[in-house]
C-alpha cells in the first residue's frame, strides 16, 4: 500500500477514460500495469427527432462524475489527494458525427454509430471507393448531410469522433489516434494516414455543392500510438477536475476508438491475433496478414492503434434483449418477495444453459433494439418466436438468447472464414463473458476456434486506453505496441482457453439455419410494428 501512495504521489500512473454506450469508464493504473482504482458514470442515449444522440452537456457531465469517482476510490484505498498524473488517454464509441462551425459551436446534434440514416452515403461512397463505407462512418453522415441540402454544410470547420472531441477540449490538438481515424474515412495502410486518393475522389464528387472546405482541410490529423497528442490545459484540467486540484500539463496519448482499445486490452494487435467485444453493440476484430480479396458490406477494414489492417465484424445489437429480460426476470422475483441481486440473477440463469438442448430447442430471437445492417433490418424490433412444438424451457430460453446476440456476428465471420483468414487467437471480452465458460463457448461456435478470456480484460476499454496512455511514457527505444503488450503487459497473463465441441457446433449450426431462415418474420414486424 506504502508502494501504491509513492506512485501515485510522484505521478507514475496512467489514466484511461472510455465514453462507451451505456456507461463512461475511468481506470488509474500504476506504471507495472495494474488497476488502482475505477470510476464510472451510467448514461443512455436519446433517440430525439429520429436521431441517436447524447448532449454535450451529458458527456461532460459523465466525464467529471466518472473521474469524480475515481478519484474518492483513491482516496478511500489509499488516503492520497490525487492531484497529477503521468498520462492519460481518452476513448470513446467510433464513427458518429460531430461538426463544428469556424467558432467551435456544435453545428448539429451529435450522431451516433447507433444511427442507420445514411443508406445513400453508404451505397454511393462504396461504388465510389470501391471500398466498403458502413452507415455508421463519419463520412457516410458528412456525405448524407449533403445529399439531405443539410443547411449547416455550409459552415463546417472541423468535424471528428466523440474521443476526438474530448481531446480537442482537453488539450487544444484536433488530433485522431489512427484507428479512431480509420472509422472516419479510409486508410492507406502503408503510408499510415488518410487515403488521399479517395479524398480527391470525394473533393470531386461534392463539387457541386460549392461547399467553402476541402476534406483534407476539416478532418482530424491522425497519429500513432506512442506518439504525443498534446498536454492537459488549465482550462481542460477544470472541465475533468471542476474542484481544481487536478494539474494541467499532463501528456496525452492519441485519442482513440472502442474498437482499438480492445485489441490493447485484450492483446490482439499482432496480425493473425482477434478479439470479440461484446456489449450493447459487438463487434470482432482480426488483425490480417493482407487485405481482402473483394469488397462486403459485411466487413469494416479498419486498423490497429499503430496502422495495421483489421477486419472488422460490426454488429448493432448484442446485450441489450438479454438485458431487458433480465430486469423483467427481477420484477418477477421482486413481486414475489425474493431476494435476488441482479449479479446471481445473471450468474444462474447463464450457467442454468448447461442444462439445454443444443440447438436451444427450436427457439428463435432477433435482439434487435437497433437496425441490423449485416442483416439488413433497417430499425430495431425485438422478437421472439416460437412453434407449438419448440421446447420452451428457462435453459433454451436463455441459451436461445446468447446465440441470438452472436446471430448477425456469426453472418459475418463466415465471409473471412471462406476469405481463408488466418485466426491464431482469438479473446473475447465485456460483460456477456462475466460469467464462466457459457458465452465463451458460444463465441468458439462462432468462429470456429479456441477463445480466450483473459483476466485483466474485464476492466475493458478504459483499461485499454490506459494501457495506451502508459505506452507513451514507458515504451523502450523502438519498441512496437505488439512487443510492448505481449513483453511488459501480458508478460503472465494466460487467460482461460475453451474451444466448443463439435456438438455445440452443430447445436449452433443449427440455429443459425433458423436464424437466417427466419428474418423474414424479422422484416415483416418492421411493418406490423410502425
Amino acid at each position: 500500500m506504502l508502494n501504491v501512495q509513492e506512485k501515485i504521489i510522484q505521478g507514475k500512473t496512467s489514466l484511461g477514460i472510455e465514453l462507451g454506450s451505456t456507461r463512461i469508464k475511468t481506470v488509474l493504473i500504476t506504471d507495472n500495469f495494474q488497476t488502482i482504482a475505477t470510476g464510472n458514470y451510467d448514461w443512455e442515449n436519446q433517440l430525439i427527432d429520429g436521431i441517436w444522440t447524447y448532449s454535450l452537456e451529458d458527456v461532460w457531465k459523465g466525464v467529471q462524475e466518472s473521474y469524480r469517482s475515481m478519484v474518492d476510490d483513491v482516496y478511500d484505498k489509499y488516503d492520497v489527494q490525487l492531484k497529477t498524473i503521468g498520462s492519460i488517454g481518452f476513448s470513446a464509441m467510433m464513427h458518429g458525427y460531430l461538426a463544428f462551425d469556424k467558432y467551435d459551436q456544435l453545428l448539429t446534434p451529435f450522431r451516433t454509430w447507433r444511427n442507420g440514416i445514411t443508406e445513400d452515403a453508404e451505397r454511393i461512397l462504396t461504388q465510389l471507393f470501391s471500398y466498403n463505407i458502413p452507415q455508421r462512418w463519419s463520412i457516410a453522415h458528412l456525405y448524407q448531410a449533403l445529399l439531405n441540402k443539410e443547411s449547416h454544410i455550409q459552415e463546417i470547420d472541423f468535424f471528428t469522433t466523440l474521443a476526438g472531441y474530448v481531446h480537442w477540449q482537453l488539450t487544444g490538438e484536433k488530433v485522431l489516434g489512427i484507428g479512431d481515424a480509420s472509422g472516419m474515412f479510409p486508410i492507406n495502410v502503408e503510408k499510415k494516414d488518410y487515403n488521399y486518393e479517395m479524398i480527391e475522389k470525394f473533393d470531386q464528387q461534392v463539387a457541386e455543392y460549392q461547399v467553402p472546405w476541402n476534406l483534407k482541410a476539416i478532418l482530424p490529423k491522425i497519429l500513432l500510438a506512442g506518439a504525443n497528442a498534446g498536454y492537459l490545459t488549465e482550462a481542460g484540467a477544470r472541465l475533468i477536475d471542476p474542484s481544481g486540484n487536478l494539474a494541467s500539463g499532463i501528456p496525452f496519448c492519441p485519442p482513440e476508438g472502442d474498437a482499438g482499445t480492445g485489441m490493447v486490452a485484450t492483446n490482439s494487435v499482432a496480425k493473425k491475433t482477434g478479439n470479440v467485444s461484446a456489449g450493447t453493440s459487438a463487434f470482432a476484430m482480426i488483425v490480417l496478414e493482407h487485405d481482402l480479396h473483394q469488397v462486403y458490406p459485411e466487413i469494416d477494414l479498419v486498423t490497429t492503434p499503430m496502422g495495421d489492417l483489421v477486419a472488422m465484424v460490426h454488429t448493432n445489437n448484442c446485450t441489450s434483449e438479454i438485458n431487458s429480460w433480465m430486469r423483467l426476470f427481477k420484477e418477477v422475483i421482486d413481486v414475489t418477495g425474493s431476494n435476488v441481486s441482479m449479479d446471481e440473477l445473471y450468474t444462474k440463469t447463464f450457467l442454468h444453459t448447461f442444462e439445454a438442448d443444443l440447438d436451444a430447442g427450436g427457439l428463435l430471437s432477433y435482439g434487435y433494439h437497433s437496425g441490423e445492417n449485416i442483416t439488413k433490418i433497417a430499425e430495431g424490433r425485438p422478437l421472439f418466436v416460437r412453434s407449438p412444438e419448440s421446447s420452451f424451457t428457462l435453459a433454451n430460453f436463455m441459451r436461445m438468447h446468447i446465440f441470438s446476440a452472436f446471430g448477425a456476428m456469426k453472418m459475418g465471420m463466415d465471409i473471412l472464414l471462406n476469405e481463408k483468414v488466418v485466426i491464431e487467437q482469438i479473446v473475447g471480452h465485456g460483460g456477456i463473458f462475466k460469467t464462466p465458460e457459457v458465452a465463451q463457448r458460444v463465441l468458439s461456435s462462432v468462429v470456429k476456434s479456441p477463445v480466450t478470456v483473459l483476466e485483466n480484460a474485464g476492466e475493458g476499454g478504459a483499461w485499454g486506453m490506459a494501457l495506451l496512455a502508459s505506452y507513451l511514457i514507458r515504451q523502450q527505444e523502438n519498441q512496437s505496441l505488439a512487443a510492448f503488450l505481449e513483453q511488459d503487459v501480458f508478460a503472465n497473463n494466460e487467460g482461460v482457453t475453451i474451444e466448443a465441441t463439435t456438438e455445440e457446433n452443430q447445436g449452433f449450426d443449427a440455429f443459425m439455419e433458423r436464424y437466417e431462415a427466419g428474418l423474414s418474420i424479422e422484416q415483416a414486424a418492421l411493418q406490423f410494428f410502425k
